[in-house]
């Protein structure tokens, strides 16, 4: 029998990426002389990677953007982010204590993720973590990225776990969404990036802490599932 598994996002669930997501698009938006986001934007524009991040800035300032000035913005904020990783991310207050508790109880972890599937891998590197996932899948690793649900099936088939025993964690409703269609129980994380309390998109359970989530948890929503 394949061992469970319990998927994880990445940006705002795993890892407080905010700060460097921020300072790599305020500097592709300086260079077409636009006013930075501010901090408190954050939550409005980030979630769908960075091609959204950007239009989503550009919309919030109510600026046009066509298609070429998009392909080299996103050039500049990739550079930038890229050069700059690890930053200021670090891993959220007992996230990685968490992983580790899973793994003592038979889980395998992975990683689900919007972001480019390169910047996922440099980003847990360097932070030291990446040896916690049996696959890390981004954006880009296959046809389809969240909320199809193909991109979590896929993630827990790459990762050789069993999506009958699987739970996702996110802090978003586009990992809600992807998780309800692949039929797999969800737990929110209320300290991510949404614009709206995650319990307005109904997932399985909330958490606001780490600590919060546990094998006991985990194992009654996946019997509820199966039941």
């Amino acid at each position: 029998m394949s061992a469970p598994i319990i998927v994880f996002d990445l940006d705002g669930t795993l890892v407080d990426t905010a700060p460097d997501l921020l300072d790599s698009l305020n500097h592709c938006l300086e260079t077409v002389d636009m006013e930075p986001v501010k901090h408190e934007d954050v939550n409005r524009i980030v979630g769908f990677g960075s091609r959204v991040m950007i239009e989503r800035a550009f919309a919030l300032r109510k600026r046009h953007l066509d298609g070429g000035q998009l392909d080299a913005l996103q050039t500049a904020f990739l550079d930038h982010y890229t050069a700059n990783v690890p930053g200021h991310s670090r891993p959220f207050p007992g996230a990685v204590e968490t992983i580790e508790r899973f793994h003592a109880a038979g889980y395998t972890a992975a990683v689900c993720t919007n972001k480019l599937e390169g910047m996922s891998l440099s980003l847990l590197e360097a932070l030291g973590i990446v040896g916690h996932f049996s696959a890390i899948c981004g954006g880009d690793t296959f046809p389809m990225r969240k909320p199809d649900p193909g991109h979590l099936l896929r993630t827990i088939a790459m990762a050789g776990a069993d999506p009958q025993r699987a739970v996702m964690v996110g802090d978003s409703r586009t990992d809600i969404d992807t998780a309800k269609a692949a039929g797999i129980p969800v737990i929110a994380v209320d300290f991510g990036y949404t614009d709206q309390h995650v319990s307005a998109f109904e997932p399985s359970r909330v958490i606001s802490r780490f600590d919060e989530l546990t094998v006991e948890m985990v194992e009654g929503l996946i019997a509820a599932t199966a039941s």
